[in-house]
């Protein structure tokens, strides 16, 4: 494929953007605020395994429209505890946002982790109604590697796993920076040996290379000052998904880290294509 050395410097985020420390400290910071004073249901176990947890922040207002986030970390760090701070925009816009969990590589696979957010899915499917959410007003949302996340959700055949479930279990998703073609990571030096990636593995975990399940729309978004492979990344889950494609998101400026700032600030770009997808302006 391409040179390894350039793989490796495209794809780390961590160090293109080298000021990153301090936007982890920042959505820290602004994440526990958030917990500490709004109404919120934390911790709620989808799964038996540590990792298989969500926070749920309930709106009392709006249409029962509920946002399912997924943080990213290259499958392997983060946390949900570090984005509570997307809920106040969200819970004031008469949304409820979830924030997800999972289990980190190298304790389970990629694969691992696409099977528990289909669980979390269904789980949220199945609860909706006990927080105050409509359970045919799901919409999924992603960022890196929970934008790849998200893109597999609604690649997913629903009433395979469960013949009570919806086809279009999410009525639309929203990837931003994701990555959907996963075959690059393979022998990515300082990946590999915590994600443990052949090419099979990869192409099974790649939505590039998967077809949407339904007629949801999906909209994208990367930031404008990414790398040329995230850029390359976007367009191409843009092109391979055109039928479902609701739109492209500019986010000039941004980063890789900052571009998810625009998820919980009501007067991004981001945010206003978030709405427009859940088609909360019209």
């Amino acid at each position: 494929m391409t040179d390894p050395a350039f793989l490796s410097r495209e794809y780390n985020n961590r160090e293109l953007f080298p000021d990153h420390p301090r936007h982890f400290a920042r959505w820290a910071e602004t994440s526990a605020r958030a917990r500490s004073t709004m109404t919120c249901y934390l911790d709620r176990a989808y799964g038996a395994s540590p990792g298989e947890t969500l926070d749920i922040f309930p709106s009392r207002k709006g249409d029962g429209s509920a946002l399912l986030f997924i943080h990213g970390g290259y499958w392997r760090s983060l946390d949900k505890r570090d984005f509570s701070f997307l809920a106040p925009a969200w819970v004031d816009a008469g949304v409820s946002l979830v924030v997800v969990n999972y289990d980190l590589c190298p304790k389970v696979s990629i694969e691992r982790i696409v099977q528990q957010m289909l669980a979390a899915s269904v789980w949220l499917y199945r609860h909706a109604e006990q927080y105050g959410m409509d359970e045919d007003r799901l919409f999924v949302s992603g960022h890196s590697a929970g934008g790849q996340l998200a893109a597999m959700m609604l690649a997913a055949l629903w009433p395979v796993m469960d013949r009570s479930l919806p086809r279009n279990l999410y009525k639309g998703g929203l990837a931003v920076s994701g990555v959907y073609d996963l075959r690059p990571l393979v022998d990515i030096d300082w990946l590999k040996g915590d994600l443990h990636l052949d090419e099979d593995a990869a192409l099974r975990a790649s939505p590039a290379f998967l077809p949407p399940a339904t007629r949801a729309p999906l909209s994208l978004a990367v930031g404008g000052l990414e790398s040329s492979e995230f850029k390359r990344q976007n367009a191409l889950l843009a092109q391979r998904w055109k039928r479902v494609l609701r739109e492209d998101i500019s986010m000039p400026g941004a980063d890789h880290f900052t571009v998810v700032d625009g998820l919980g600030d009501d007067a991004s770009a981001l945010f206003a294509g978030a709405r427009r997808l859940m088609k909360l302006d019209q």
